[in-house]
């Protein structure tokens, strides 16, 4: 068996998910996760520090979730005012807690054209954009608000 704490392995193992499942990671090698949904999609998930190509640490995907719901719940205010093609990138940048293994805030840029707008345009696009994502990003209110996060661990030939 490989160090565990020194070399990245593999392993063929799995688990079947429970009946239903919508989403779900299975262990595909040390610190190295498939993540699952139901509509067939996949992501790899694995540990920064084995430079594992094409996967995200938990904590990527998380930035990747705000970014992206911040776009996905703006999306239809700024075609409105810059057209069905637009351009947007959204990027997302994390402070680290200075004790604690969490984030301590996040900051969402959200990165658009408006050199088609005038001044009162990029205003009214500014705010309308800023209060659609404030009130309308589940991921965003949710990181906002806090959730009580639930755990239970089972043995699986329970399940």
């Amino acid at each position: 068996m490989a160090d565990y704490e020194q070399e990245y392995f593999e392993t063929a193992k799995r688990i079947a998910p429970p009946e239903g499942a919508r989403w779900w990671v299975e262990r595909t090698g040390r610190r190295s996760y498939l993540g699952h949904n139901d509509r067939g999609a996949t992501v790899l998930m694995a540990d920064m520090d084995d430079n594992i190509p094409g996967s995200f640490s938990p904590g990527e995907l998380l930035k990747l979730a705000l970014a992206g719901c911040s776009g996905m719940t703006s999306d239809r205010n700024a075609a409105r005012r810059l057209g069905d093609d637009f351009a947007a990138t959204i990027v997302v940048e994390s402070v680290s807690h200075e004790t604690e293994d969490r984030y301590a805030g996040f900051t969402t840029r959200v990165l658009l054209d408006t050199t088609s707008l005038d001044d009162d345009g990029r205003k009214a696009l500014v705010a309308t954009l800023t209060r659609a994502i404030a009130t309308g990003c589940t991921v965003g209110l949710t990181l906002k608000n806090g959730a009580p996060v639930s755990l239970s661990v089972e043995d699986a030939t329970a399940v």
